[in-house]
């Protein structure tokens, strides 16, 4: 991340790739901590809706049933299960989508 980028701007290049990331690679790949992440998605998906685009969520889900954590607003991880109580949860993958421009 470069000194004059802010961390939603720097999501939002990170994002923009259009390949979905966890919030453990975009952490690596902009050299953050994980745990400021969270407050710059909520700001990025804020400002994607005013610049026209749109934050899409691929949602986390448990290993052993197949859960879906479709409902959840948070961007972390669940630490357990809603139907089987399981603690073997993929994260939450995010990417950036724009609408394409008509000509």
């Amino acid at each position: 991340m470069e000194a004059r980028t802010t961390l939603p701007q720097a999501l939002r290049a990170a994002l923009a790739a259009g390949e979905p990331k966890t919030l453990s690679d975009l952490s690596r790949e902009l050299g953050v901590s994980e745990k400021s992440l969270p407050d710059a998605m909520s700001k990025l998906a804020r400002s994607a809706v005013r610049a026209g685009s749109r934050l899409c969520q691929l949602p986390a889900s448990c290993l052993e049933c197949g859960f879906e954590f479709r409902d959840r607003e948070r961007v972390t991880s669940p630490s357990r299960c809603a139907r089987c109580r399981s603690e073997r949860i993929t994260s939450p993958k995010f990417w950036l989508e724009t609408p394409a421009k008509r000509s």
